[in-house]
């Protein structure tokens, strides 16, 4: 069984074992955090069925991202984590699914659910099987180890995209929806973007807090356009637009903002900050 080796082990986040559950530990207990590490349940419980969370180096952004796994840890574990990240480095295919074998982490190896990605990939008028979108991309890798700390084994699907607009959103959330349909699989979408770049702190606050707007009222074609308008520099707009879709076609009625900060609350330098967002949608 091939495997991906990680990308950005120490350099995002630490590649000793033991240090980054430290790190993890830290990201759920900051004061920008949820303020304590969760316990998993036990049993599944489906209230969400999708979340947004921040891609950046844990010192900046994990607290933020802690809140969406604390949330996903108090749900239980889903059969299958569809996790979609922008395509950083340009290579390979514009919507790349990752087909099959596993990626590993300090903290272990990840299973690809190789079935749904296969299944997906058949419903999908963009996607396609490519594993070399995925070798240098730091978008899904951060998410892991926090899966990982928090459920030991998990299964995911990871999908890497270059072209991010409405239509490919939709398309995506549709075979989504209709691979797990088919295969019986108990499945959350997982976002990863990252908000405004390198603007002064008030103004990313100001220009997120639109964007979040129309996140939170699962607005795809309102997002696009007010990203588009208010030229905010959203790194992963197409994930989360898929999340929002996904949601709207499981009967979802919108979402919750868990927690918002920019790099420059977490580290004090606002001069040109990164915004960061963990939301669940429901």
């Amino acid at each position: 069984m091939s495997a991906r080796l990680p990308a950005v082990a120490g350099m995002f986040y630490e590649a000793d074992p033991e240090a980054l559950r430290k790190r993890i530990e830290w990201a759920f207990t900051h004061s920008f955090g949820p303020g304590e590490v969760p316990k998993p349940s036990t049993t599944r419980r489906r209230e969400s069925h999708a979340f947004m969370a921040p891609h950046a180096g844990y010192i900046y952004s994990g607290p933020v991202a802690a809140h969406t796994y604390y949330r996903i840890a108090l749900e239980g574990r889903a059969d299958t984590y569809v996790i979609l990240g922008p395509n950083h480095t340009g290579y390979g295919e514009p919507v790349a699914v990752y087909p099959e074998g596993k990626w590993l982490t300090p903290l272990g190896e990840v299973l690809i659910d190789g079935e749904l990605a296969r299944e997906l990939v058949s419903r999908s008028k963009y996607a396609r099987p490519d594993k070399r979108a995925h070798e240098q991309e730091h978008s899904i890798e951060v998410q892991l180890p926090f899966l990982q700390y928090i459920f030991g084994k998990v299964r995911i699907v990871p999908i890497a995209l270059l072209y991010q607009t409405p239509s490919i959103a939709r398309d995506l959330a549709k075979s989504i929806l209709e691979a797990a349909n088919s295969l019986r699989r108990d499945v959350v979408v997982i976002a990863s973007s990252d908000m405004t770049h390198y603007e002064p702190n008030e103004s990313a606050h100001a220009k997120d807090r639109k964007a979040l707007e129309k996140i939170t009222s699962l607005d795809v074609d309102g997002l696009f356009e007010t990203i588009n308008r208010l030229r905010i520099s959203m790194c992963g707009p197409g994930p989360v637009m898929t999340a929002m879709e996904f949601t709207r076609l499981m009967g979802g009625s919108g979402g919750e903002v868990l927690k918002y900060a920019t790099s420059g609350d977490i580290t004090g330098d606002t001069y040109a900050v990164v915004g960061y967002a963990s939301v669940r949608f429901f």
